[in-house]
């Protein structure tokens, strides 16, 4: 079976071309906004916030953005006042993107990277290295392919 839409890595669901564009679109706003330094909020000053991801509802009228703090601390009060500057974003948004609606913002800490550690600390233990053949983890690239060397 051909899939012609790209998958949604979090939802399991499908998501069209323009979802996926409206999603870049907004995110490399996002991202330039934050770069400036536009916002004033005490809760954001002095961290870097990396924008993973904007996942855009079907209608394209709500967006989830998904935001990790350099270094994964303070998440939680840096996506709440992300959350309290969200009608601000949307109005710079709006400003530099050329679209009839923007859909509203709504912010999420980014889980991806603490299950991918989770995962990899699994795949490394003692109980899943002595069901391999040497009793040795594999060593696996960054790309998740297993090391030829």
């Amino acid at each position: 079976m051909v899939r012609g839409r790209a998958q949604a890595p979090r939802s399991g669901r499908e998501r069209s071309q323009r979802q996926l564009r409206v999603g870049e679109l907004i995110r490399h706003a996002l991202v330039d906004i934050l770069a400036r330094g536009e916002l004033r909020d005490p809760d954001l000053a002095g961290a870097s916030v990396t924008v993973t991801e904007v996942r855009v509802s079907p209608d394209l009228r709500n967006a989830a953005v998904f935001v990790l703090p350099l270094g994964g601390e303070r998440t939680g009060e840096v996506v709440a006042a992300l959350q309290r500057a969200a009608p601000f974003l949307r109005r710079l948004i709006a400003s530099s993107v050329t679209m009839k609606y923007l859909p509203e913002l709504s912010f999420l800490a980014d889980t991806a990277f603490d299950a991918r550690e989770r995962i990899d600390s699994l795949l490394r233990s003692p109980a899943v290295s002595r069901d391999l053949p040497d009793g040795e983890p594999e060593e696996i690239d960054d790309d998740g392919a297993p090391d030829g060397s």
